[in-house]
């Protein structure tokens, strides 16, 4: 994240450690707590405000699991450990060459952590139908703030439950997750439609918002909206891009398309049939690349920065609202560079929004990711597009959740509240607690107190003890 290299002004690690051995973290808390300083653990590195490295509450200590990236898969039982150190990618790749009929329901960025992204959540392209990753843990070794490695049987159930979508850097440090392997098809069919306004996107969009959270759970139509030349004038126009994935062939989904949602008018020839790994290369902007790709560790984002938000809706925008959205896209282009609307529904509804932490449940329609990148290096340029931002943020509140305002915590943003330095009450937390957490909130704060009342395990946006 260029956001946070020099010359940033943002505290450096005193050390930075990079364990070989289960041992050597326990020996990182050990010396952290015996000499006053912070604790930072780092999988991926992938932290939109960069938590897992950086500490505004100096001194502090890195502890860099690169190391711990051992994935077994055991195919017969459908099961895997991973370590946290490994990425999403790593993961999908490593499951691809045992089996071509298991998956995994996660994120589409293969270079995020395994670590951090399990604890937040982890939406993915496959959750309507298979729920979140969080959804397919069934154990997990943590070190506790004394220093003990815990299974789900020694840790017990709250903790365990506090770790699959509660921020795991509150309570220890994940040295693994246990989880439960899906069956995929071995066709899956995907297609990328764009619509520009002068091709009824506005509609379009209107009716997504109507059918992506009650369409068959196989099926999540993702949707992008950016800013794109028109072909009319020569001016820019928004653009809607329908990016889907349906677990099964594309006989079936046309049929399916045209019965529920004939107003995007997809044909056959917009669809493309592939393996479900080819899929996932597929979302990642890797089509034709080897598998291989997925294993690379280092983002191909490089000399871009970049700021994002999110947002819950549970109403659908009218069609005046979101003629006002267009309309705000193209008048101020350095707010916003891209909107992505993620459907909710099927598997995600099923679930009790108090069995896991990650509280968005029955009721969503969709999540909303704000998206701002710049070339532009400098303080100036930072401020200046964390303020646009900001303000489309603001422009956007009639149309989203409110009493809490939610957010996704795998979407990090400190712009919703921060901790005091030290010990923050649970009414200061609440104000950015309850937006990620909802009612899961307070039951976090109880699990907090229970394991690290001593509030050792914590950062900026830390749940802390009573």
């Amino acid at each position: 994240m260029e956001r946070f290299l020099p010359p940033a002004k943002v505290p450096r690690p005193l050390v930075i450690v990079t364990p070989l051995l289960e041992s050597h973290i326990q020996a990182a808390i050990s010396c952290s707590k015996q000499h006053g300083m912070q604790l930072r653990v780092r999988s991926g590195g992938h932290d939109y405000e960069g938590l897992s490295y950086i500490s505004y509450q100096a001194p502090f200590v890195i502890v860099d699991l690169v190391n711990f990236q051992s994935i077994d898969i055991d195919v017969e039982n459908s099961t895997a450990w991973v370590q946290a150190g490994a990425t999403i990618g790593q993961l999908y790749y490593t499951i691809a060459k045992k089996s071509p009929t298991l998956g995994f329901s996660a994120g589409v960025c293969p270079t995020v952590g395994v670590g951090g992204h399990f604890s937040g959540g982890g939406y993915g392209m496959m959750s309507r139908n298979y729920g979140i990753a969080a959804d397919n843990i069934i154990d997990a070794r943590l070190i506790d703030v004394n220093g003990r490695i815990l299974d789900r049987k020694s840790m017990g159930e709250d903790l365990f439950w506090a770790i699959r979508g509660g921020g795991a850097a509150s309570f220890g440090v994940v040295i693994a997750w246990h989880i439960k392997l899906l069956s995929v098809p071995e066709t899956v069919t995907v297609f990328t439609v764009n619509r520009t306004l002068e091709q009824n996107a506005t509609k379009i969009v209107h009716r997504w918002q109507s059918i992506a959270e009650k369409i068959d759970e196989k099926l999540l139509l993702r949707l992008f909206l950016s800013r794109e030349n028109s072909s009319q004038y020569g001016k820019e126009t928004v653009q809607a891009s329908f990016v889907t994935l349906y677990l099964g062939g594309v006989d079936t989904l046309l049929p399916l398309m045209q019965q529920n949602f004939p107003e995007l008018g997809l044909v056959r020839s917009d669809c493309i049939e592939m393996s479900w790994i080819d899929s996932i290369l597929y979302f990642a902007g890797y089509s034709g690349e080897p598998l291989e790709i997925l294993a690379n560790r280092t983002s191909s984002r490089t000399g871009t920065y970049f700021k994002g938000k999110s947002d819950y809706v549970t109403e659908p925008i009218s069609e005046t609202g979101l003629e006002s959205i267009w309309k705000r896209f193209l008048e101020y282009p350095e707010e916003m560079n891209q909107m992505q609307f993620s459907p909710y529904g099927g598997r995600l509804s099923e679930v009790s929004a108090t069995a896991t932490p990650f509280p968005h449940r029955a009721g969503t329609l969709y999540s909303i990711h704000y998206g701002v990148w710049w070339t532009e290096p400098g303080e100036n340029a930072l401020n200046r597009y964390l303020r646009a931002i900001r303000r489309f943020y603001r422009f956007m509140t009639p149309y989203v959740t409110k009493n809490p305002r939610s957010a996704y915590l795998n979407y990090r943003d400190l712009d919703i509240g921060v901790n005091n330095r030290g010990n923050t009450s649970y009414e200061q937390a609440s104000n950015w607690g309850l937006k990620y957490y909802g009612i899961n909130f307070e039951r976090l704060v109880h699990v907090k107190t229970k394991v690290d009342p001593g509030n050792f395990f914590r950062n900026e946006q830390s749940i802390p003890p009573l």
